[in-house]
C-alpha cells in the first residue's frame, strides 16, 4: 500500500485574466455529497471584489467596442474548450453534488449549447431589440442597445454550470464587463470554467469570479458604486432585499434571475430577454434634407 498523500488542488480566484489566491488568506475545503474533501477553495473578501470590480471597470472600455463578429467567436472558442473538457467536469459535478454521471453528463453538454446558443444571438439582439422610429420631423430617429458597464452576477447553488453558463453569457455578448460569484454550495465546477474562459481569447477582466459567502459579499455588492447592474439568480429572498436596497444608492439596475433548478434545463434558461437586463437604450436623432 502507497503512504503517499495526494496533492489536493486549491481552485484559485479568477481576477482581471489571472487566478490569484484570496487576499485576505482563507480558504475553504470543498466536500462531496458525502463528505468526502475534495479540494479547497479561495473564501474571497470585500478587498478581492473591488479588484474585481477594478478590473472589469478597466476591461469595459475595449469589450464595449469588440464587434458582434468578435464576441460571438470567443463564445463559440468558449463552447470548444468546455467540449474538450467535459469528461473532467462530469467527474467534477458527480462528485461534487452526488447526482449520476448521466445527469453530469447532461448538464455539461447543455452549458455547451447554451454557449452556442448565445454566441448565435451577439449579431441579432442589436436589430431584434432595436428599432428605426417614425417622427413627426425631418429627422431620422433610432434606437439601439447598448452595454450597461459593469455588472454583478449572483449563480444559484444548483446547478452549478448550466446555471452560471446562462446567467453570464448574456452579459459578455452585450459587451458589458462582469464580476460574477459562483455556487455557494458546489463552487469547483465554476472554477473550472473560468479556467475554460482563460483559454478561450476572452480578454482579461471581462468576466472575473469570486467564491465564498454570499452573505459576505452582498453588503459590498449592493453599496459599491462603480457597478452598473445586478443579475441576482441566487433564489435567496433575504439577499435578494438587501441588494435591491442598496441599488438605490447610485441606480444600480437590479434584475432578478432566480429559477427553480430544474427549471434551468428548459427554455426558460435561454431567453433572449435576459440580454436586456445588461443594456442601456440610445436614442440617436439625425437630421436628413427635404
Amino acid at each position: 500500500m502507497s503512504s503517499r498523500l495526494d496533492v489536493k488542488k486549491t481552485y484559485k480566484l479568477y481576477i482581471g485574466g489571472k487566478f490569484p489566491r484570496s487576499e485576505s488568506g482563507r480558504y475553504l475545503p470543498a466536500k462531496s455529497a458525502s463528505g468526502e474533501h475534495l479540494d479547497n477553495y479561495s473564501h474571497a473578501s470585500r478587498k478581492d471584489f473591488r479588484d474585481a470590480v477594478v478590473a472589469a471597470r478597466a476591461a469595459e472600455g475595449g469589450w464595449s467596442k469588440a464587434t458582434a463578429y468578435n464576441r460571438g467567436q470567443i463564445l463559440y472558442r468558449a463552447a470548444e474548450m468546455l467540449q474538450n473538457r467535459a469528461a473532467e467536469l462530469v467527474t467534477e459535478i458527480a462528485r461534487s453534488t452526488g447526482v449520476s454521471a448521466a445527469a453530469a453528463k447532461r448538464e455539461v453538454t447543455l452549458a455547451i449549447d447554451r454557449l452556442v446558443h448565445f454566441a448565435g444571438w451577439t449579431d441579432k439582439y442589436q436589430q431584434v431589440f432595436g428599432s428605426v422610429n417614425p417622427v413627426a420631423s425631418a429627422h431620422f430617429n433610432f434606437t439601439t442597445p447598448e452595454p450597461v458597464g459593469v455588472v454583478t452576477v449572483l449563480a444559484p447553488d444548483e446547478p452549478s454550470l448550466v446555471a452560471l453558463v446562462s446567467l453570464i453569457a448574456p452579459v459578455i455578448l452585450s459587451g458589458s464587463t462582469l464580476i460574477v460569484v459562483a455556487s455557494e454550495k458546489y463552487p469547483l465546477p465554476a472554477i473550472t470554467f473560468s479556467e475554460i474562459l482563460a483559454t478561450s481569447d476572452l480578454p482579461g477582466g471581462v468576466v472575473n469570479l469570486l467564491t465564498g459567502k454570499r452573505a459576505e459579499l452582498v453588503p459590498h455588492i449592493a453599496s459599491h458604486m462603480d457597478v452598473n447592474a445586478i443579475v441576482d439568480g441566487a433564489g435567496d429572498t433575504a439577499l435578494s432585499a438587501q441588494l435591491q436596497g442598496g441599488s438605490a444608492i447610485n441606480l444600480k439596475r437590479y434584475s432578478n434571475r432566480s429559477l427553480a433548478a430544474k427549471d434551468w434545463f428548459t427554455a426558460k434558461g435561454e431567453e433572449a430577454y435576459a440580454i436586456l437586463d445588461t443594456v442601456e437604450f440610445k436614442t440617436a436623432w439625425h437630421p436628413i434634407g427635404l
